[in-house]
């Protein structure tokens, strides 16, 4: 098992940015895939950004060349740099983790909204 626990989600104003923490319970190097996700209200959670299985880093369309995702191994923690942020960008995001290919896991959630 592992708990996520995130931090950083706030209020701002369009064109801010806002920097989101994940921090795992366990070395993210036993953890396959860890990233963020985001839902509206009325909506489907997203994808927004991820550190894949592979290696790979993928981001969502619409946070590309906006966001980045990095982490600090030694932390166990994974962060989103959110830069001109849009009103669509408001959302809950949550923070996400597969652990042994199969297990999946989520953060409580941190709300991020922008204003106009």
């Amino acid at each position: 098992q592992v708990q996520l626990v995130e931090s950083g989600g706030g209020l701002v104003e369009a064109g801010g940015s806002l920097t989101l923490s994940c921090t795992a319970s366990r070395s993210i190097f036993s953890i396959n895939a860890m990233g963020w996700y985001r839902q509206a209200p009325g909506k489907q959670r997203e994808l927004v950004a991820i550190f894949t299985s592979a290696g790979r880093t993928n981001y969502a369309d619409p946070v590309k060349g906006r966001f980045a995702i990095f982490r600090d191994n030694a932390e166990n923690t994974v962060y989103l740099q959110m830069n001109s942020l849009k009103p669509e960008d408001t959302a809950a995001y949550y923070c996400y983790a597969r652990v042994a290919l199969v297990e999946d896991y989520w953060g409580q959630g941190t709300q991020v909204t922008v204003s106009s």
